[in-house]
């Protein structure tokens, strides 16, 4: 059990976000810092391990309801830290270098412990953990990624079908548009798609799209009404911080990898290698098991608490904060993916 609280190390996002709204100056980009600095270093000092779970350790760690409270847990901070951001960020005198800190600060919350969580339940089997899901994705204005994903991504992996696997040789840059704009496009497509099965019009309740929609803008109302038009924009700047964060990690977990296409004209089924793994111990733990992202395509209801690491897949040489670093300067990013891609697609390990 208490080797279990190792998970805890999630709940350093929200310390160090409170940090950066408490105090000013360069303060205010505590989860900067702590994400893309600390974290790093402290995976270099660390060694990964491997862990593999016997069908009894299995039983146990998925009946335990402590892996699901530490995951429920994050959503009074998400929810409530948004809403005390916005808040200062629209009432406290600051600086533009120290509201910029706290609106970095404030999205990178919003994308591992929101975004990140959400991807955890929303492929629950449970009805109110996938409620609990769009919850969160709510602050993000990204409702529409629980669609997407979990009817279009992890059937579309690893194909030029899908807008959330990078291509070899685009750049983040390029991938955030492309992803962005074509992940929104399919979540209507799949939705017209749902509500045809059904005989549902696109005003049924069943219409998850028109709701998603009338949601977001009515948290940007309410934003505007509650502290004014500028916390409007404070709003879907944060929003848009925690989305390129996440297309960023969408960027890294599945660049340049194809799945091949059968005589019969379909793809290969999703193998863990059509995903880069990293199984870097701090990262793994703060993201909840994220980084083990090839175990995850290739059983997508595998909850984080049993995911294991696939020595099979490709392995990121990084660590996720560090890989993410690397891949903002894509000419660096190519000259070490590059040749990884190639030696994994002729058989070497990667």
């Amino acid at each position: 059990m208490l080797r279990d609280l190792k998970y805890l190390l999630a709940y350093t996002i929200p310390l160090v976000t409170i940090f950066a709204f408490r105090y000013d100056g360069w303060w205010t980009f505590a989860t900067v810092i702590y994400a893309f600095g600390c974290i790093p270093l402290l995976e270099i000092v660390f060694d990964q391990r491997d862990e593999t779970y016997d069908a009894t350790t299995k039983e146990a760690r998925l009946n335990n309801i402590l892996f699901d409270l530490l995951l429920y847990i994050n959503i009074p901070f998400v929810i409530g830290l948004t809403l005390y951001g916005i808040s200062d960020l629209v009432t406290t005198t600051a600086t533009p270098v120290e509201q910029l800190g706290r609106v970095l600060s404030l999205g990178i919350l919003l994308a591992t412990n929101g975004i990140n969580v959400a991807h955890e339940l929303g492929h629950r089997m449970t009805t109110p953990e996938r409620y609990l899901a769009k919850l969160l994705l709510f602050p993000s204005l990204y409702m529409h990624f629980y669609i997407e994903h979990n009817f279009g991504h992890h059937k579309n992996v690893a194909t030029p079908e899908d807008p959330a696997s990078a291509k070899k040789q685009q750049t983040v840059y390029g991938f955030w548009i492309t992803s962005i704009v074509g992940q929104y496009r399919n979540a209507w497509r799949i939705q017209q798609q749902l509500l045809r099965q059904q005989q549902k019009s696109f005003f049924s309740p069943k219409n998850d799209m028109f709701y998603y929609t009338l949601f977001q803008l009515g948290y940007l109302a309410l934003l505007g009404g509650l502290f004014g038009l500028v916390a409007v924009g404070f709003g879907s700047a944060v929003a848009v911080v925690s989305v390129l964060m996440l297309e960023t990690i969408n960027y890294i977990e599945h660049y340049g990898l194809q799945r091949k296409m059968r005589d019969n004209g379909r793809y290969e089924r999703v193998l863990p290698e059509h995903s880069w793994n990293s199984n870097h111990i701090v990262g793994r733990l703060v993201l909840y098991e994220l980084t083990r992202h090839s175990d995850h395509h290739h059983r997508a209801n595998k909850k984080y608490q049993i995911l294991e690491n696939k020595t099979e897949s490709p392995q990121l040489p990084w660590g996720y904060p560090t890989s993410m670093l690397v891949a903002m300067v894509p000419p660096l990013w190519f000259s070490v993916m590059n040749p990884r891609l190639e030696r994994f697609n002729s058989g070497q390990a990667a």
